[in-house]
């Protein structure tokens, strides 16, 4: 993998990190704090870190100036694609293979992951030049 590809990907990698921490902190807060129902809370959480994720990649992973409306448009869509291949994936080694729920979680982050990566690095942030400091 050549290095600015390398470095997207690792900061794509930190990014979704916060992203997730976030989604969780958010779910929670609401579903514990002030009683939002769970699935509705969880629906919150996840938007809330599209929207955080989105506008990290476009400035720090990728240093995007291209049109938000569009661009941010087709990073939601890669993200929604994700959550149901997530959970696909999961449905499909937990219940039909009969693997660890956790062990199926963790083989779907990986693999959604990387399925995100790709997705976004060449075809949502294509035009943008990523800079190796």
């Amino acid at each position: 993998m050549e290095r600015n590809r390398f470095l997207s990907f690792m900061k794509f990698g930190i990014t979704g990190l916060s992203g997730m921490a976030l989604d969780f902190s958010v779910t929670w807060l609401l579903k514990e704090v002030f009683s939002v129902q769970k699935l509705l809370a969880n629906g919150i959480g996840f938007t809330v870190a599209v929207i955080s994720n989105y506008l990290i990649n476009r400035v720090w992973t990728f240093q995007s100036k291209a049109k938000m409306t569009r661009q941010f448009a087709g990073f939601a869509t890669v993200s929604v694609i994700g959550l149901l291949l997530n959970t696909s994936i999961v449905y499909i080694f937990n219940h039909l293979l009969s693997l660890n729920f956790y062990l199926s979680k963790v083989i779907a982050t990986g693999l959604v992951f990387i399925w995100n990566f790709s997705i976004n690095y060449f075809f949502v942030f294509k035009s943008s030049k990523p800079q190796t400091n």
